[in-house]
C-alpha cells in the first residue's frame, strides 16, 4: 500500500492497482483526483471537502464513488448512488480496500463555535485518517496520519493522542498553515525530542509518497 501526500490534510492511498483519495479540499490540487476510483470525505470545512472539485473529478469518471459523512453527503444531489453517506459503525469497500468509521463530531474549536459533524476512516485495517478530531479507534492502527496544527488542538494534546492510538508510525497531515519553523517546531516535540510518543513519526512533502509496506523510509516522487 502506498501513500501519497497532498496539499494540507489530503492522501491518496494506492494498492493494487487502485486509488483512494482521501479529504480532497481546497487546499488541495484537484490533480490529487486523477485516476481515482474511490474519494473519502471526514467533513464539510473547506479545506477537506471542495464540491466544485468532487464534482468536476465525477464529471470525468462516472465510475467514480464517494463515501462523506451525511452532511456532506446531502451537498452532491444529484449525483444519485454514486454518493453514500456513513457515520460511527458504518464499514465497506472502496477502491477494492475495506474501510470501518470512526467517530461523530468535530474537535472543539471553541465553546461559541458550533460543533459540525466528523468521522474518520480505518482504511484497509492498518491506516486511519481521523479528519479534524482526536479519535481513538478500538481496533490497532498500523500508520496514524496525525493533523498536526489546527485551531482545535495543541502539540501536548498530539502528544497524548500519539500515545492513546499507539500506532507504529505516523505522517503528518493537516500542515498547510504552518511555515518552516513551525514545521520544525511540531516535529521535533512529536519526534525523538519531545516528551517521547513511542511512535516513529514521519513528514511528506507535497507529491511524496511512502511505501506502507516496508520499513524503508520515505520515498519522494513527483505527483503523477
Amino acid at each position: 500500500m502506498q501513500l501519497t501526500k497532498f496539499g494540507h490534510a489530503c492522501v491518496r492511498i494506492e494498492k493494487d492497482g487502485r486509488r483512494l483519495v482521501v479529504d480532497p479540499g481546497g487546499l488541495t490540487e484537484p490533480r490529487a483526483l486523477d485516476g481515482a476510483d474511490a474519494v473519502l470525505v471526514t467533513h464539510e470545512h473547506f479545506d477537506h471537502f471542495c464540491e466544485e472539485t468532487l464534482r468536476r473529478a465525477a464529471d470525468s469518471n462516472p465510475a467514480l464513488r464517494i463515501w462523506a459523512n451525511h452532511s456532506v453527503a446531502g451537498r452532491l444531489d444529484g449525483l444519485g448512488a454514486r454518493v453514500t453517506p456513513v457515520g460511527e459503525g458504518d464499514a465497506f469497500t472502496a477502491a477494492g480496500l475495506d474501510v470501518q468509521v470512526y467517530g461523530t463530531w468535530h474537535a472543539p474549536i471553541h465553546p461559541d463555535i458550533p460543533r459540525i459533524p466528523n468521522i474518520g476512516f480505518l482504511i484497509d485495517g492498518a491506516l486511519f485518517h481521523p479528519g479534524d478530531a482526536l479519535t481513538v479507534p478500538d481496533s490497532p492502527v498500523d500508520t496514524l496520519l496525525l493533523p498536526v496544527h489546527g485551531p482545535w488542538s495543541t502539540t501536548g494534546q498530539l502528544i497524548d493522542y500519539v500515545r492513546a492510538v499507539a500506532p507504529r508510525r505516523s505522517y503528518a497531515i493537516h500542515d498547510g498553515a504552518l511555515n518552516d519553523v513551525g514545521t520544525a517546531m511540531i516535529d521535533g516535540l512529536l519526534g525523538e525530542t519531545g516528551p517521547g510518543t513511542g511512535t516513529l513519526h514521519h513528514r511528506l512533502t507535497a507529491g511524496a509518497s511512502a511505501d506502507l509496506g516496508r520499513d524503508r523510509g520515505t520515498r519522494h516522487v513527483d505527483c503523477p
